[in-house]
């Protein structure tokens, strides 16, 4: 057996509202939490404080944050469809700032996941949503013009996760499926069948280790 060390909570932030999304800023020093009336909050890790609280929509959650990897942008997604898409500058001292950047109609059903594309993606940089309208739609960061849109689940799409290079994205769906997704065509290229009820939430090990050459 593998030996693990105690785990204890190094820090404890408290929220008004159940907590659905937190991401890790890059820069390790702060955290990003959406809840459920809306409200996203930036957490200072060495001041152990709230440094910023953004409310994009009164009462409608935030499902889903994410954050460019070079720490540049975050967006948001919400119950309505919407993404609220910032443009992250370091402000006084280590404290992030956000610029409203864009405002995007993403879907007519929920959004329960946003993703944005890896940095082995680069020079194109996409933002993946999965809905509850049972499509995920991909767009272009540069415009935010919409790629391609992903048809072949039955049900709700809970989560999806890129490849390293950006050239694939699995898929979770109510629908007891998971599917692997190349982004050239927009194609499902697998199906992955075996779960009797909802499948939720997907993560991706492809065996890659470093940039490729």
């Amino acid at each position: 057996m593998y030996g693990f060390r105690t785990a204890t909570c190094q820090r404890e932030y408290e929220s008004r509202a159940a907590v659905n999304t937190v991401v890790l800023h890059p820069n390790q020093k702060e955290l990003i939490s959406g809840d459920q009336n809306g409200n996203i909050r930036v957490w200072d890790l060495a001041a152990n404080s709230c440094s910023c609280e953004l409310v994009p929509e009164v009462d409608t959650a935030i499902r889903s944050l994410t954050v460019m990897w070079d720490g540049s942008m975050v967006v948001a997604a919400n119950n309505r469809g919407t993404c609220y898409v910032w443009r992250l500058l370091k402000g006084t001292q280590t404290i992030t700032s956000f610029e409203p950047l864009h405002k995007l109609q993403a879907h007519d059903g929920y959004i329960l996941k946003c993703l944005l594309s890896p940095e082995f993606c680069d020079p194109n940089r996409y933002l993946a949503t999965a809905s509850s309208d049972h499509t995920v739609k991909i767009w272009n960061v540069d415009g935010f013009k919409l790629e391609k849109t992903l048809v072949g689940h039955q049900r709700w799409v809970w989560d999806c996760v890129f490849s390293v290079d950006g050239a694939y994205l699995i898929t979770a769906s109510s629908d007891t499926t998971a599917r692997l997704w190349t982004m050239s065509t927009g194609e499902a290229i697998r199906v992955y069948q075996g779960h009797h009820k909802a499948t939720v939430c997907c993560a991706l090990h492809d065996g890659a280790e470093s940039a490729p050459s």
